[in-house]
């Protein structure tokens, strides 16, 4: 192919939405065994980018790019791909040449990948690794999903107590090529008990002659293997940490957790629950290569059940009849008093989600935060019910307007007190309290403003 047609492609793609757009460039010049001007495209790319070239090619193609890399690079390239296109593209490699690309990840990538490898092709692979890489990858395969041991990573430097500054700098020089980061370094004893740590920028600074164990930090701020991978993220959001430290029951020292697994613990969390206050199942892919089966299969359980719940909105306009018969003027605010219960429950059910996700709010906080939502959603109630009240006087006088006022505030009050302690409730039966979804508090919401509207106007108006 022309070199000039190749750069000007390539500036093309560059100007309009980056090098994935080089698919047909590469796929070319794949196809006529054109390594060198491949090589040419992808220099001086992060390896991020080349990730979303290489997930914008057919999986034969993306093999074949991956074995074009040099190893390294590709083990980087590797690791950007998403959980999905590492599986197809695995299946596509032979077993040398993924056994290459797992020597060269990160150690919690490894085990990330080995987990989900089908059984077969996990066990065609492990003996092709060294014996250090097999058991480390069975040791952090071996925590359950979810868990802080689940996204570690054992790619750690650690320190002896009793080393000066100037010794202990000449150790993570010679460990820096094989540790994910040296920026913290920790100290640990024969045993791997956790002591302190040290970071870089302190042993820079400090006498060279001067012991570890006088210059460390004993205060360290860690987590245990078996605690949640969320309270792991928010213990590095609130203390701006680097790395976490991960001990055992023992308190050894067994892996460390980085800021950037943390962020995607993160967003992976909030992606769930996001999906979950929608009343939307989780995807495990993108929402453009979702089939139309899964995104159906995702939304109708919630859609079928909420259809059913609002029979109870039916079965109550049934037990008013009668009032319903008689003035029909009040189902002109019907629409308006449910939704506005719903939308102030919709709103609490948000906060406290949040709060409760974020650790803002505990269990023990709920009779606290009961009294507050009632005086706000008191306020928000009266407030509205001034805004509709006028409305029903003009239209259909002083008593429809007290009707729908009165409403108005026992269903805001009613529908925040609801959305506030749903997540609560959850939260005490060890459930997500992120299921305390907006579209089931305001079902919930509904059917008790069908209730009191009409409950209110059959007593005030004697039917």
């Amino acid at each position: 192919m022309n070199q000039e047609v190749i750069q000007d492609r390539d500036l093309l793609a560059a100007t309009e939405g980056g090098l994935a757009d080089l698919a047909p460039v590469i796929s070319e010049l794949l196809h006529a065994g054109d390594k060198k001007a491949i090589l040419a495209h992808l220099e001086d790319q992060h390896p991020a980018d080349i990730a979303s070239l290489v997930e914008a090619l057919p999986t034969t193609d993306a093999s074949t790019l991956l074995n074009v890399l040099p190893i390294s690079e590709r083990a980087d390239v590797f690791g950007y791909l998403g959980p999905e296109s590492q599986i197809e593209i695995a299946r596509t490699l032979g077993r040398r040449e993924l056994a290459k690309i797992v020597a060269e990840m990160s150690a919690d990538e490894r085990a990330d990948l080995l987990n989900r490898l089908p059984e077969e092709q996990q066990q065609t692979l492990l003996p092709a690794l060294a014996q250090a890489e097999r058991e480390d990858i069975r040791k952090l395969a071996s925590y359950p999903e979810g868990t802080a041991g689940a996204i570690m990573t054992s790619d750690y430097a650690t320190l002896p107590p009793n080393i000066t500054a100037r010794e202990a700098l000449d150790v993570l020089r010679l460990a820096a090529p094989d540790k994910e980061t040296i920026y913290n370094a920790y100290v640990v004893d024969e045993a791997r008990r956790l002591k302190g740590v040290l970071s870089l920028r302190d042993l820079i600074l400090a006498e060279p002659t001067a012991k570890i164990e006088d210059i460390m930090n004993t205060h360290v701020i860690h987590a245990r293997a078996e605690d949640s991978r969320a309270e792991v993220a928010r213990k590095i959001a609130k203390y701006d940490l680097i790395a976490l430290p991960i001990v055992n029951g023992g308190d050894a020292l067994v892996g460390i957790v980085t800021q950037d697994d943390a962020m995607d613990v993160a967003e992976e969390e909030a992606t769930k629950d996001f999906y979950k206050v929608s009343t939307i199942g989780e995807l495990t892919t993108s929402l453009k290569e979702a089939s139309i089966g899964l995104l159906y299969r995702k939304r109708i359980f919630w859609l079928v059940l909420l259809v059913f719940f609002n029979l109870f909105s039916g079965a109550g306009l049934a037990l008013f009849e009668d009032t319903i018969v008689s003035y029909v003027s009040l189902i002109f605010f019907l629409p308006m008093l449910i939704a506005g219960g719903g939308n102030a429950g919709a709103q609490a059910s948000t906060l406290m989600v949040r709060a409760l996700a974020t650790g803002d709010v505990r269990l023990s906080d709920w009779s606290l935060m009961l009294g507050r939502e009632l005086l706000v959603a008191t306020a928000l109630g009266l407030t509205m019910a001034l805004a509709v009240a006028s409305i029903g006087v003009l239209r259909d006088g002083p008593t429809i307007g007290a009707i729908v006022a009165l409403t108005m505030v026992l269903v805001v009050i009613i529908g925040s007190l609801i959305g506030m302690s749903l997540p609560f409730l959850l939260n005490r039966l060890n459930l997500d309290p992120a299921s305390a979804s907006a579209p089931l508090i305001t079902s919930i919401a509904d059917v008790t403003g069908v209730i009191l509207y009409f409950g209110i106007a059959t007593l005030m108006l004697g039917r």
